[in-house]
């Protein structure tokens, strides 16, 4: 099975992921999300396959969102507006990301990627 994995390097908790990952013998191909941009047929797609909304995949958290005041916005986009945005800045992609052949997970909850085993 082919497991993208895509993460900031410098972010605390994409490191700790990927250390669960290579604990956990989880074989994955690494991206960085900043300098490899999800476009947005992917973000689309993974999306989709998550089964989650579509703002979970907002970095809420990010100083980038917060200045472009997304929280106000984002309820007035529609969601192809919304996942154009996502595809123009990797640092306002929630992350890590982590897709396989029939699921996606976003941000890193240990709970959540135990099903990866």
């Amino acid at each position: 099975m082919d497991i993208l994995f895509l993460e900031y390097p410098k972010c605390s908790t994409c490191k700790k992921a990927k250390a669960w990952l290579e604990d956990n013998g989880i074989a994955f191909s690494d991206r960085h999300i900043v300098e490899q941009n999800p476009t947005a047929k992917e973000l689309t797609a993974w999306w989709k396959k998550s089964g989650l909304p579509l703002k979970k995949f907002f970095n809420t958290s990010g100083l980038l969102y917060k200045e472009l005041q997304l929280k106000d916005k984002l309820p007035e986009m529609s969601e192809k507006e919304q996942i154009a945005l996502l595809a123009t800045n990797g640092m306002l992609v929630k992350r890590p990301l982590i897709i396989g052949e029939d699921f996606v997970l976003v941000g890193f909850k240990e709970s959540e990627w135990e099903k990866l085993k």
